[in-house]
């Protein structure tokens, strides 16, 4: 699964997707719990990456809700209510990162578009209530099987089912935003062509607190 990603860059938000996001500040790559950019039918919005922050987990709890599976997203506690209300959203980015096994060991591998240009996929938002009365937001990522992808199969390791975020083709980013009918908005959640993609080995990133981070 996916657990890291590249945002967009200030310029990239205002140029491909028309919002400014002036005075809005993000890291360069973001992982869990880390705010990002997401773009939901009223707008910009910046929200923690994990449908779940850890502020909001039970002590002791461990979770992991960064991504959530077509399959069962309208079946699981986490996410079936927010995905019964269609509360979508786009998660812009340049690029996400992967680990392929295809030399015996995980080589972290940056996933984009041939084109150099930034994208979007499919994730899902909700609300937190915060204990000031404030309110935060959070999100996931959505993903399907990828077993027959020519690109995606080449990721995680062998043995495991490959899994893909769902990169939307920029003429239904409208649609998505603004389903309102679940079963139509799983019909959307469709492997992007792979000779649009490109997969190229990528240097470990270092996190916030200075620790080396692993694969995607």
């Amino acid at each position: 699964m996916c657990v890291n990603f590249t945002p967009p860059t200030h310029r990239q938000l205002l140029d491909g997707f028309g919002l400014d996001a002036a005075g809005l500040e993000w890291r360069a790559e973001t992982w869990q719990d880390y705010p990002a950019p997401i773009i939901t039918a009223a707008g910009l919005l910046m929200a923690s990456y994990g449908f779940i922050p850890k502020p909001h987990l039970p002590a002791g709890v461990r979770l992991t809700t960064m991504n959530a599976r077509a399959e069962t997203i309208g079946e699981k506690p986490t996410y079936k209510g927010a995905w019964r209300r269609c509360q979508l959203c786009l998660v812009p980015m340049q690029a996400f990162f992967e680990p392929c096994y295809e030399t015996g060991k995980a080589v972290r591998t940056r996933i984009s578009l041939a084109n150099g240009e930034p994208f979007a996929v499919a994730g899902m938002w909700r609300e937190w209530q915060a204990p000031d009365g404030g309110v935060s937001h959070a999100f996931t990522q959505i993903t399907i099987n990828a077993d027959e992808h020519p690109l995606m199969k080449r990721m995680h390791k062998p043995g495991d089912e490959k899994r893909s975020l769902v990169i939307l083709p920029r003429e239904l980013y409208g649609d998505w935003l603004a389903c309102r009918e679940p079963e139509l908005a799983r019909a959307m959640l469709a492997p992007f062509p792979a000779e649009l993609m490109c997969a190229e080995p990528a240097q470990r990133m270092t996190g916030a607190n200075g620790e080396e981070r692993g694969n995607g």
